[in-house]
């Protein structure tokens, strides 16, 4: 269970992403949440598991060690240069938010609330393929090329890795679909916090990350 290890800090950064629980925030504060939220959150789920299988499919072209007492070597080298990367985006988005003097929002960002259902599932499935997303997939699929030694193992961690990865799009969807009146205050300071934090917080947690991704990869040489 090394594997699910190594993935659950992975997905908790894919989980505090963010650009895609703001969109959450606009569909879901919008008069039209009926019929764009739920579309965005399946998107959002399966785009996660199409981008991890596609990554850990990639990963099995990376050489791994013959036996336990040799290094794998390739693994290693590969998931430093994606911690390295993953520190450097973090190390970026502390820059940025930090040189905002008031919360500044995408255009298209904003505009989320408005799609409808066809556009919002096509919505979800897009934030999947950022940068951020690719590098934190391209991780979790060395960590399953390395660490996953039977085909149920990579099944379990695949699917431990999109529940966490998913919960912070699904669970206040699900919640504010069921109780809409009761859901809307906390949708909206959360969103507001999220606003103004949320840049930074997702900085940290990519930034530990990225040095966790490295001391896994220096680990396996």
């Amino acid at each position: 269970m090394q594997a699910i290890g190594h993935m659950i800090p992975i997905a908790l950064a894919v989980a505090i992403s963010s650009v895609p629980i703001m969109a959450m925030f606009f569909m879901l504060l919008s008069p039209g949440r009926n019929r764009s939220a739920v579309p965005y959150m399946i998107g959002w789920v399966v785009g996660l598991v199409i981008v991890l299988a596609v990554c850990a499919l990639l990963a099995h072209t990376v050489p791994t060690a013959s036996s336990d007492r040799q290094p794998d070597l390739a693994v290693g080298i590969a998931e430093i240069v994606v911690g390295i990367a993953l520190v450097g985006l973090a190390f970026f988005s502390w820059r940025r938010s930090r040189h905002q003097t008031a919360p500044q929002t995408p255009g298209w960002l904003s505009s989320a609330g408005k799609l409808g259902p066809w556009s919002s599932l096509g919505l979800g499935l897009v934030l999947n393929i950022r940068p951020k997303g690719i590098l934190l997939a391209v991780a979790a699929g060395l960590t399953l090329r390395a660490d996953a030694d039977t085909t149920s193992v990579v099944v379990v961690s695949i699917v431990i890795y999109t529940v966490i990865a998913a919960s912070t799009v699904a669970v206040p969807i699900i919640a504010t679909v069921a109780a809409p009146k009761r859901m809307e205050p906390r949708l909206v300071s959360v969103h507001d916090w999220m606003l103004r934090n949320g840049g930074l917080l997702t900085g940290v947690i990519v930034g530990f990350v990225g040095v966790v991704v490295i001391g896994t990869g220096i680990g396996r040489l």
